[in-house]
């Protein structure tokens, strides 16, 4: 038995080792979190044995045909401030005044790496740039990809930026929000509302008008992107077979088609509601009716109530009916200030009397009301299937006039500017490293020279996995019990089955006799025939009595002689 718990030990001893290794290896991984982009990072200069990562930026260049580049690494060359207004709001109020800056990042910065940089809170900013060429939607997919870093949080306010359409009389310093755009895409925040826009404006082949498509809802949680602080990367990829894809952090989280994804749809119903029809006034939609034939009993009395004073009820005993529940406090004092003409009589305020305190009551008793055993309620006619029900009515279909059927909505209005159009009530909100192209790869390389450079610093540069743990019990007190639970286990698995304990005497005394009291093979044979000549006699006196009966002490000296002998 004690060879088991001698390997119940070791074995406890050896998962406590291999659980601590683990923690190391996760610890090590979690300090230097590297994700591999597809071999197209390893140019980058970057020493991974040393303690403290140094990383040497470059300004990231495009690897193939690019519609429109920008790291804000040469500062706003080629961006245009807006000195419009917003319409139908007072000028004070509707002046796109809001400052930008080029900075670097506030935490895990990379020395020449930039970014653009909403700074004022609650203003609007408006900023936009020409795209090196227009992008026609026609046999070439569409990427948009940036970068988005909400320094400080974000209450309420949008990060999102529009494709702008082409025009002849386009001009960027006249940029608002009414400006015609093609897309509009990024994320956006107020109150616990997270969003992650995709809108594009599809023209209406029958009248030449524009209606904002708005694709579904990711069906992910968007929240740790907003309140992390760190820098995310957006990606948006329309297809010319009418089909989308949104990426955060190289990340799908929302996929669909232009025709089948969007809200509104993109093509209107072939059937719609006649407006003109009217319900016919005998129509019956009532599923159940009153049963006309049924009476009300006899014995059906409306007037009982439905609780009545029990009648089986006593006053307890010791209940006091002549003392008050409240009394006025007899310490307390008018004040000095009080007037009499102005504030009325003074008097004391109650008190809960302390003589009812141990008392079972105070005050006039009164009868406890109890449920009405007569009580039967207003008298209803049950309730019959309506032989004349005719269901819910609908008006009738007619043909829609406004119907028509676009096979490809991705043949979109081209583009040929980028803006940003924002209001926050939140400053900091960095842009950075925006692309628009039509290859992946093109959009992945770039990734990888820019954003994949600000994650691996980020990463290297995280807390420990111990400070992690006292962070998030920190927001989550109950983690506590959790720490405190994971580390006692092991320790009392120890404790328990690995300390020594002293044998109780009777297990020495049976596991090893005295060597004094040894017994010789003769003696041995002699005491054996003395033992059964005494189970004979013992058999015979028990003939005489009950055969369930058991002789007191009996037992006992069977066990005692049969140690002996062993």
């Amino acid at each position: 038995m004690q060879f088991q718990w001698d390997w119940l030990c070791l074995g406890v001893l050896i998962i406590s080792s291999v659980t601590a290794g683990m923690a190391d290896e996760d610890n090590l991984d979690a300090d230097v979190e590297v994700e591999n982009f597809d071999k197209q990072s390893q140019e980058a200069d970057v020493d991974r044995d040393k303690s403290s990562l140094e990383v040497v930026y470059q300004t990231p260049r495009p690897t193939g045909e690019v519609y429109f580049t920008e790291t804000f690494d040469e500062g706003l060359s080629g961006w245009v401030l807006s000195v419009t207004l917003k319409e139908d709001m007072d000028d004070n109020v509707a002046k796109y005044d809001g400052r930008w800056e080029v900075e670097e990042l506030k935490e895990n910065a990379m020395p020449g790496d930039k970014g653009l940089v909403l700074k004022s809170v609650a203003k609007y900013h408006a900023i936009s740039a020409m795209l090196t060429k227009a992008f026609v939607f026609d046999d070439k997919p569409l990427i948009v990809q940036y970068e988005v870093n909400f320094q400080k949080g974000i209450d309420c306010g949008g990060a999102y930026i529009k494709l702008l359409s082409s025009s002849n009389d386009l001009n960027l310093e006249y940029f608002f929000d009414k400006t015609p755009y093609t897309i509009m895409f990024g994320p956006d925040k107020c109150g616990e509302d997270y969003k992650l826009h995709f809108i594009f404006r599809h023209k209406n082949p029958k009248t030449g008008e524009y209606d904002e498509k708005h694709a579904e809802r990711p069906d992910v949680d968007l929240k740790k992107f907003y309140l992390d602080k760190k820098t995310h990367l957006y990606t948006l990829v329309l297809k010319p077979d009418d089909t989308f894809e949104i990426l955060i952090d190289q990340t799908v989280v929302s996929k669909g088609s232009l025709l089948e994804n969007m809200i509104p749809p993109v093509n209107p119903s072939k059937e719609i509601e006649d407006p003109t029809d009217k319900k016919p006034d005998d129509w019956d939609e009532r599923p159940k009716i009153p049963d006309p034939n049924a009476v009300k009993p006899d014995d059906w009395d409306e007037d009982e109530p439905a609780k009545i004073e029990d009648p089986d009820a006593v006053k307890p005993e010791g209940w006091l009916d002549d003392e008050p529940q409240y009394v006025p406090d007899p310490n307390a004092k008018k004040p000095k200030d009080w007037d009499e003409e102005m504030d009325g009589e003074w008097e004391a305020p109650q008190i809960p009397n302390a003589k009812c305190e141990t008392a079972p009551g105070c005050g006039e008793w009164v009868r406890p009301m109890k449920s009405n055993p007569k009580y039967k309620g207003k008298w209803r006619a049950p309730m019959i299937d309506n032989p004349n029900y005719q269901g819910i009515w609908s008006p009738r279909k007619i043909p829609n006039p406004d119907y028509f059927e676009d096979l490809h909505p991705f043949k979109m209005t081209a583009v040929s500017a980028v803006g940003l159009e924002l209001w926050s009530m939140t400053s900091d909100i960095y842009f950075d490293n925006f692309i628009i192209c039509s290859e992946k790869e093109v959009a992945d390389r770039w990734a990888a020279d820019s954003w994949g450079l600000k994650k691996l610093v980020a990463s290297a540069n995280e807390p420990g996995m111990f400070s992690q743990l006292v962070t998030a019990a920190e927001e989550h007190p109950w983690l506590w019990v959790l720490y405190i639970l994971t580390l006692a286990l092991p320790v009392g698995l120890t404790v328990l089955f690995c300390w020594p304990g002293k044998k109780s005497d009777e297990y020495i005394a049976f596991k090893k006799p005295d060597v004094s009291q040894q017994i010789a093979k003769g003696k041995l044979k002699e005491q054996t025939e003395e033992f059964e000549d005494d189970e004979l006699e013992e058999e015979k006196e028990n003939e005489d009595t009950d055969e369930d009966e058991i002789r007191p002490g009996q037992l006992q000296r069977n066990t005692v002689q049969l140690l002996q002998l062993s």
